[in-house]
C-alpha cells in the first residue's frame, strides 16, 4: 500500500486520555493514563499505545503491564486487521466510528472497542470478555490537539466517575442528525434523531424515540434507573441497558423484530446533580436478527 486508508488519515496523530476502568456492575474501579497513535510508514501502519493503571482495584493485577503496547494492522477503509504480537482480531470502519473486536493476550481478555473520532475528540469505550462473561469497561474522552492535553486529562480525572443521568425534574429532547451507514460499509442518506425526555418522578421518566429519513420510527417506552441500571419497559422499545460512567450501553427490542444495541455517552457531564447537553451516541440496528445499519452522531439538549 503507498498511501493510508481514508480512515487512517482520519486519525492520525498522537491521541492522550484518562479513560476509566469500571468492573461489570459499573462500579468505578481507576484511571488508565494512554498516549496511544497508529503510524503509516513505508506502506506499514503500526499502532503504538503507552501508559498505565492508577488504582484498579481487584481488577489491577490483570490490566498493569510492564511494558508498552505494539502491534501491526492492515490498513484498509473496509477492514483494519490487527495482527499482534499485542492485540489479534479486526475492525470495521463507519465513517468516524470504528467497531472493533480483538484479543490481548497481555490482558488475558477479550475487547469490543467503539471508537468515535469527532474531529480532534475521541468518545472510547473498550468493553472486556472472559468467554461470554463481561470482565469490565475502559471508556473514556480522548484529544490529539497538544494545547488541550492538560485540560483533557484534567477533565477526565474530575468527570470519569461520573454516572450518565438525564433531566429527572423537567422535560428535556435530546436531538440532532446523525450519520446512517449500511452494515456494507457505505454511508445513506442523514437521519434525524430525538430522544424525548418526560420524566414521572426521580426514577421514571417516558421516553419518545422519533427517527425520521431514510429510517422512520415513532417508539415509546417507559423508562425505570436503579443505580446503574436501566430499564424500558414498552409499549413500544424493551430492553435493559447499564451505565459505565458517562456511557449508557443498551439493548433495546421493538415489537416487529428489531434491535437496537447502542452506547450513549454524555460527553459534558460533570460532578453534581445536573445532567450534561451533549450525548455522543451510536447505535447498531438489527432487523429480525441481522446486522442492517450504523447510526451515529451527536445529539443537543434543548
Amino acid at each position: 500500500m503507498s498511501a493510508p486508508s481514508e480512515f487512517q488519515q482520519r486519525i492520525s496523530g498522537e491521541w492522550v486520555g484518562r479513560p476509566s476502568l469500571f468492573d461489570a456492575g459499573g462500579t468505578w474501579r481507576g484511571f488508565e493514563d494512554i498516549r496511544r497513535s497508529s503510524v503509516f510508514d513505508n506502506g506499514v501502519t503500526t499502532y503504538y499505545m503507552d501508559g498505565g493503571l492508577t488504582g484498579g482495584g481487584d481488577l489491577a493485577g490483570r490490566f498493569a503491564l510492564g511494558a508498552p503496547f505494539a502491534f501491526g494492522v492492515r490498513d484498509a477503509d473496509d477492514d483494519r486487521l490487527y495482527t499482534g504480537p499485542d492485540f489479534f482480531g479486526s475492525g470495521q470502519p463507519y465513517g468516524g466510528f470504528v467497531d472493533a473486536n480483538y484479543y490481548g493476550p497481555g490482558w488475558q481478555v477479550s475487547l469490543n472497542t467503539w471508537n468515535q473520532t469527532l474531529g480532534d475528540t475521541q468518545v472510547y469505550s473498550s468493553v472486556l470478555y472472559q468467554g461470554p462473561a463481561m470482565v469490565g469497561v475502559f471508556d473514556g474522552v480522548y484529544t490529539r490537539d497538544p494545547g488541550l492535553v492538560e485540560q483533557r486529562v484534567e477533565t477526565e480525572t474530575r468527570c470519569g466517575a461520573v454516572p450518565f443521568t438525564v433531566p429527572t425534574k423537567e422535560k428535556s429532547t435530546y436531538a440532532g442528525v446523525v450519520e446512517l451507514w449500511s452494515a456494507e460499509q457505505r454511508l445513506l442518506e442523514p437521519v434525524a434523531l430525538e430522544w424525548e425526555i418526560d420524566p414521572l418522578n426521580l426514577l421514571v421518566a417516558e421516553r419518545l424515540l422519533r427517527l425520521s429519513g431514510p429510517i422512520e420510527a415513532t417508539l415509546r417506552a417507559t423508562v425505570r434507573r436503579d443505580g446503574t441500571h436501566s430499564f424500558h419497559e414498552g409499549p413500544d422499545l424493551w430492553g435493559n441497558g447499564t451505565s459505565y460512567g458517562r456511557a449508557n450501553f443498551v439493548r433495546l427490542h421493538t415489537t416487529d423484530g428489531r434491535r437496537l444495541v447502542g452506547r450513549e455517552f454524555m460527553m459534558d457531564a460533570e460532578p453534581g446533580m445536573g445532567a450534561g447537553t451533549r450525548l455522543a451516541v451510536v447505535y447498531q440496528v438489527f432487523e429480525h436478527n441481522r446486522l442492517s445499519s450504523i447510526l451515529h452522531g451527536v445529539l443537543e439538549r434543548s
